[in-house]
């Protein structure tokens, strides 16, 4: 595959660019039915798209992704009532992350733009996709219902542990059994981490400081990877929770006792890593130990 790519000029280059973009939006198309269903416990497959409020079929032509949405003005076709803005926010996160990830892919491992940390194996895109996948579905559910589907928590154990063993490069492995163990400890190390954090603020506070979908994820972004991007997500995701939540708190859109989905921070800290991380990992060993 890699050396089909050597012959890859500019024009190629830009088209797979523009088709990742697209394909990401049609993809967030999908999670936006995925995040109304789920919850609610229904088929995402059947029946087909529909409007909630009228139930009427949506058409081809209508639900065709960010262009529809415009050119509807944000109304149903049928019914008239207003469709949300989640739905091209959705659509246009998932474009941009798909973007991202595919810019990540460099044969020579050079400059990326906006300072993305390449790779050179290109299964390492789609690998990228899926784990955006879930980490949009789990951050709208999450916001929504206060609870984060399975599916994309044991799912995400699951899939990044057989991804670990298939894809040796994810963890920057030269075998499947060494990835795999990477893998695995990242999964056991951010599902023991959090877990204790959980039970910690569960006796400081006398009640539940942390839901256990939290936990789950945070074994799926172990999974994924590895313990470095476990550290860097809890670390990240606490001071962005803790900024966010003293704000609403100060402006008085919550209260001192007000629950606070964190699966949002945990899902941003994991994209960051993934995009950018192991850069500012480098750059953190660095300040803590300058001598190394």
């Amino acid at each position: 595959m890699n050396a089909l790519l050597d012959s890859i000029d500019f024009p190629w280059y830009a088209f797979l660019t523009i088709l990742s973009l697209a394909w990401g939006a049609c993809i967030g198309s999908f999670l936006n039915v995925c995040i109304y269903r789920i919850p609610l416990e229904q088929s995402v497959v059947s029946p087909g798209s529909h409007c909630p409020a009228c139930k009427q079929p949506i058409r081809w032509y209508q639900n065709i992704p960010v262009f529809a949405y415009l050119f509807l003005r944000a109304r149903c076709a049928r019914c008239g009532v207003r469709i949300s803005p989640r739905y091209i926010l959705v659509e246009l996160l998932t474009a941009l992350l798909f973007l991202l990830a595919w810019l990540k892919f460099d044969l020579v491992a050079g400059p990326r733009p906006l300072g993305l940390v390449p790779v050179t194996d290109l299964v390492l895109v789609p690998v990228f996709w899926l784990v955006i996948m879930g980490l949009v579905l789990g951050t709208f559910v999450d916001l929504d219902h206060m609870i984060l589907p399975d599916r994309v928590t044991l799912g995400g154990i699951a899939c990044g542990l057989v991804l670990s063993a298939l894809v040796p490069s994810l963890h920057g492995q030269p075998t499947m059994l060494a990835s795999l163990a990477r893998g695995a400890i990242g999964a056991a190390f951010g599902f023991g981490l959090l877990w204790g954090v959980a039970m910690l603020g569960e006796f400081i506070f006398k009640k539940e400081a942390m839901g256990f979908g939290d936990v789950k994820l945070m074994g799926a972004i172990g999974a994924f990877f590895g313990w470095q991007g476990v550290c860097f997500t809890v670390l990240f995701s606490s001071l962005a929770g803790t900024l966010v939540g003293l704000t609403l708190i100060f402006t008085g859109k919550k209260e001192m006792q007000s629950r606070i989905p964190f699966g949002p921070y945990l899902a941003f800290a994991a994209l960051l890593w993934m995009l950018w991380g192991s850069t500012w990992w480098a750059a953190y060993i660095r300040f803590i130990a300058p001598t190394l």
